[in-house]
């Protein structure tokens, strides 16, 4: 019985996670699909567009997926009018978040983000002077040394450079995104991420109780099907983090 019990567990975990994948690519597609529809399907000219098919790849969505965005945006998409809404509030332990959706029904879409945060114990409320806006190039560490990135970053314009476990991440003006990236390409080769974001300006540091509460209630904002990005200014120690898995 033991072995049955673990095995329905690893079952049942495995369909969560191929469920959340499956929402991923959901989410991904989308986002191709509104920036071929309102910039063109040329990733070239389109930089919002070159930006979310980097970022499909780097979740490893299929290409069909890809292409079938593109050509449902080509063919006019009727019936599928999606609007790019934001919202700010304040989530457990007071963290800033930020939260960006696509909507088709822009009061479903509030009321669901707003009883997401009632529910934490948060509200809805502005927040955007926590965070500055930027354009975020992000190349794994495979692609050079932290110096030589650095060198690259300087030499094509950005403002700073983060490297950590995992990620070289490159920050410019939201201005100069395109002209960043594509001298970086030209230094470093294709960036895996390039678009614009939000970076948090200070920190909210949680302790174990709060950031538990935190992480339930960003899973459900991200578990959201209009919700495609959300931002968080939270600060939590390694310990918390091991603690918590």
């Amino acid at each position: 019985m033991a072995g049955h019990s673990k095995f329905k567990n690893i079952m049942h975990r495995k369909g969560a996670q191929d469920a959340k994948r499956a929402k991923l690519f959901t989410k991904l597609a989308k986002e191709i699909y509104v920036a071929a529809k309102t910039g063109g399907p040329e990733p070239d000219g389109n930089p919002r567009l070159r930006a979310a098919i980097l970022e499909a790849r780097r979740n490893s969505v299929p290409k069909d997926n890809i292409e079938r965005a593109l050509k449902k945006a080509q063919a006019g998409g009727e019936g599928e009018d999606y609007e790019e809404i934001r919202y700010e509030g304040m989530g457990p332990g007071n963290v800033a978040v930020i939260v960006e959706a696509l909507t088709d029904n822009r009061n479903r879409t509030a009321s669901e983000v707003r009883s997401i945060f009632s529910k934490a114990g948060g509200s809805l409320t502005p927040v955007q002077f926590n965070y500055e806006r930027v354009g975020y190039i992000s190349y794994p560490l495979t692609a050079g040394s932290a110096d030589a990135v650095l060198e690259a970053a300087i030499e094509a314009g950005a403002d700073d450079v983060v490297t950590n476990d995992e990620e070289h991440a490159i920050y410019c003006g939201p201005d100069m995104l395109g002209e960043v990236r594509t001298a970086l390409e030209a230094a470093l080769g294709e960036a895996q991420t390039a678009r614009l974001d939000w970076k948090a300006l200070n920190t909210a540091s949680l302790d174990e109780d709060a950031a538990r509460s935190l992480f339930k209630f960003l899973d459900a904002l991200e578990d959201n099907d209009d919700v495609q990005r959300v931002f968080s200014n939270e600060e939590i120690s390694d310990e918390i983090l091991e603690k918590l898995g």
